[in-house]
Parts: structure tokens; sequence; C-alpha cells
């Protein structure tokens, strides 16, 4: 019987090692490869607003830092369905444009900036129509006296959007090669 009990843990164990995690996605259904990284450029100077084009809806992607009181500030993500469309890093925001219809989100730090950070991925759904402008904020929280540090990700109002947009930075981001 122990002989047998010892096989078993054994199988078991080894099918645990056995799991390539290259190819594991991130757990939220709009992230994408957990091994893209982004190198990100900020430009203080410029708040661009813009408007979708026919048949099209924008999306924007804002990263709130300010309630994350540590250094370094983390570099955000932003995936639709799947693919990362970019990334932020300490205030700043991009925009993309979708198609209309169904869509998940997902907010990631790319890596980790805090030990012991336990919510580094955030993810929410919406439902886009034509000509529709949709802003969601990823609320990164931490440092000292904060509690764990993480992320939220969900939506905020346009004029609400469009204040924080005035104060933060526009994000270009490239992936890392």
């Amino acid at each position: 019987m122990k002989t047998l009990l010892a096989i078993l843990v054994f199988f078991l164990g080894t099918t645990c090692f056995a799991q390539n995690s290259s190819t594991v996605p991130a757990a939220a259904p709009g992230c994408g490869n957990v091994n893209t990284k982004f190198n990100v450029e900020t430009n203080e100077s410029q708040h661009p607003f813009a408007k979708p084009d026919p048949g099209k809806a924008l999306v924007y992607f804002l990263q709130d830092d300010t309630n994350f009181t540590s250094r370094p500030r983390p570099t955000t993500r932003f995936g639709l369905d799947g693919n990362w469309l970019g990334a932020t890093h300490a205030n700043s925001y991009f925009y993309v444009s979708v198609d209309p219809g169904e869509h998940h989100l997902c907010a990631d730090w790319q890596s980790f900036v805090i030990i012991g950070a336990n919510l580094t991925t955030a993810a929410a759904h919406f439902t886009a129509e034509p000509g529709g402008i949709y802003f969601f904020v990823a609320q990164n929280h931490g440092g000292e006296h904060q509690g764990p540090a993480g992320v939220a990700l969900w939506p905020v109002d346009g004029d609400e959007a469009q204040i924080l947009m005035s104060k933060f930075a526009l994000a270009t981001s490239r992936p890392k090669k």
C-alpha cells in the first residue's frame, strides 16, 4: 500500500512540473502572453482627445498612481480580448480604436515592484457601441501604510477621465525585443 501511494505521489508531482509556464495565459480573459513586456515613453505636453473612426469605438486606458506611494512605480500593460495593446507608467494614458461588440479587458503589472504584491492583475468587460468612447482606469495602490499593493480596473465617467488626462502624460509603448 505504501509503495502504491509513493508511486501515485510521484506521478502527481511530475505532472505539476511538466507544465510549461511560457504558454500559460494570465488569469484574466483579456490578458495577453505573460512573457510580453513593453518599453514606455511618456509626453507630458500632449493631451489629445480623439474621436472614434466611423463604425468603431475608442477606448482610453489610464494608469492612476495617486495612491501608489512606493518607488519605483509599476509599468501597467493593458490587454483586450487576449492581446496586449500597450502599456503605461506613472500617471499616464493611451487610447485605441476597437470594433463594436463585447470585449474583455485586463490591466497587469508587467513586473513586481513591491515584494508581497498580491493583486497585480485586474479585469473588466464592456460592450462597445459604434461611435462610443470608453474610459478605464487602472488604479495602482500600495506603499507605506497602505496594505497589500495591487491594481484595480474600472470604468470611469468621461468628464472625470478628461480631468485625469489633463494632469497625466500621454504614453506610447513598444513591445521589448
